[in-house]
């Protein structure tokens, strides 16, 4: 849930009359407070004028590729995916060329897949790291040699980062510090996942001067500025999350190490350990079955709800997503149910 803290700063934020039309950028101390957390990410300064506010990171993936790409262009995207991210492809009549990941590595990032399905009509290629969701994380060697390449090819680079602060082990690295130019490189992040602020709808893109000016005139047509109240609530917590974001790693920690040691004692299923996020995926290839016909299954027979690899990709058709939004006295169960369906013998409709 949204910290209590930052639901008090919103009322106080309401009961000054912070409810009128706000600059079309975002108001200047939110933009100010992400330059900022850009600055310690990535040690390069980050002028405020560079961030663009949007109600949500969604709504920024949508104004992004809508500014920089025409119909019909090719946006080179990895495999598998978050969900919501075809919705914008479809929307925008852009053509999605994917590229799986590496799924018997954990779904390690090869930028040499990438290399090899760059075309002469390859406008942008678009990645999420941390990753929805597999929870993989792209290292900095890769995110600069990718970088480079895009520059070299005079590619459009746009990373989504929004769960940039929910790493366990490994810790992310920015694309901003990563990449050596900054003119082709575009950064999108919120504070959904790693605030619990989902429903407050705030995003924000980090971009060069001239394409941050370009979404200006996109975001004056289209949206007219976010609410005053919830660009409040946002810089409060970013400016008073530390412990609070510890607390949250810690606890989705503890809940993949237990969701991962309960799929290693079950027979027929198995996972990777995520160095990121808030999911699990889970490979049920070896039963017999896909990730569909498993997850229908399980929720009529057991009543317990996990995601079709499917909806993410081709390249986990095999695999179920299990969500770590819930405690682990409500995992506990759930996996309890998961192992008696199994133990009880799943119906094959699809033997391979």
């Amino acid at each position: 849930a949204t910290l209590p803290s930052t639901i008090g700063a919103t009322i106080d934020s309401l009961q000054k009359g912070r409810t009128h039309y706000a600059p079309g950028r975002g108001e200047l101390r939110l933009r100010q407070t992400i330059a900022d957390v850009e600055l310690r990410a990535s040690g390069r300064p980050c002028d405020p004028d560079e961030i663009v506010i949007f109600p949500g990171a969604t709504n920024a993936i949508y104004s992004v590729l809508a500014c920089l790409l025409d119909p019909g262009d090719d946006i080179i995207v990895l495999d598998p995916m978050y969900v919501g991210y075809e919705g914008i492809f479809r929307a925008l009549d852009l053509n999605k060329v994917g590229v799986a990941l590496d799924v018997e590595n954990n779904f390690a990032f090869d930028i040499d897949a990438i290399k090899n399905a760059v075309t002469a009509t390859t406008k942008l290629v678009f990645v999420n790291t941390p990753g929805n969701p597999a929870g993989n994380i792209i290292s900095g060697p890769d995110l600069e040699a990718l970088a480079h390449y895009c520059r070299e090819r005079n590619i459009w680079l746009v990373c989504d980062e929004v769960y940039s602060m929910l790493t366990f082990e490994e810790k992310h690295v920015s694309l901003r510090k990563a990449a050596s130019e900054l003119d082709n490189v575009i950064i999108i992040d919120g504070l959904s996942k790693s605030h619990a602020m989902s429903g407050w709808r705030l995003g924000w893109v980090v971009a060069s001067r001239s394409v941050t000016d370009h979404l200006l005139d996109f975001t004056s047509s289209v949206i007219f500025g976010c609410c005053q109240f919830v660009q409040d609530a946002a810089a409060f917590a970013l400016t008073n999350d530390e412990e609070y974001i510890n607390g949250v790693r810690e606890e989705y920690c503890q809940r993949r190490n237990y969701v991962c040691e309960r799929v290693a004692n079950i027979s027929g299923i198995s996972c990777g350990v995520p160095k990121a996020g808030m999911f699990v995926m889970i490979n049920v290839a070896a039963l017999d079955i896909d990730g569909l016909q498993f997850a229908q299954q399980l929720l009529d027979e057991q009543g317990v709800s996990v995601l079709p690899g499917v909806g993410f990709g081709e390249c986990t058709a095999g695999y179920v997503r299990v969500s770590l939004a819930q405690p682990i006295n409500i995992l506990r169960p759930a996996f309890d149910r998961i192992e008696l369906f199994l133990a009880q013998g799943i119906k094959p409709t699809n033997p391979r």
